[in-house]
């Protein structure tokens, strides 16, 4: 599939509640790695983050991707995402942040999706409390720290 077409798909699907076709959009043995929900193998687990996870305490969701940049095996692109928040703390409001999808790709479709994204500002604007956030924070960051890209910076 085109890239432009990809990423479209991507995020029609997750705004449509659609976790079948996203799912469509990866390999059989595809996973997508969420930033807040960890990692999802399949088309079965990947349709269930979509049509479960995502919507559990969300809804009205906006997802757009900006400037990507592909050779054929790697895909990234900078994205724009926001929903309106049904967590009793956010009392209805919608919040975003920006980050970075990067997909694997083979066969033309999602073998392996990862993101990096600025979630800072989202926590504000949902009024989680500090020791929340900071917990969630940890965590990317020990996420970080298994990389094997970060390895040289752990010396």
């Amino acid at each position: 599939m085109e890239t432009s077409a990809l990423l479209k798909a991507f995020c029609s699907a997750v705004e449509r509640r659609d976790g079948k076709a996203l799912a469509t959009l990866f390999t059989e043995d595809g996973v997508y790695h969420d930033i807040f929900y960890g990692s999802f193998e399949g088309h079965a687990k990947i349709a269930e983050l979509i049509d479960d996870w995502f919507h559990r305490t969300a809804r009205e969701f906006r997802w757009d991707m900006h400037r990507p940049v592909s050779d054929g095996k790697m895909l990234y692109a900078y994205y724009t995402f926001s929903y309106v928040s049904t967590l009793p703390e956010a009392k209805g409001k919608r919040v975003g942040f920006e980050g970075v999808s990067m997909m694997t790709l083979r066969d033309g479709k999602i073998a392996d999706y990862r993101e990096v994204a600025n979630v800072g500002p989202a926590f504000v604007e949902l009024g989680f409390a500090p020791k929340r956030t900071a917990k969630i924070l940890a965590k990317e960051g020990a996420h970080l720290k298994k990389q094997p890209e970060f390895k040289r910076h752990l010396a």
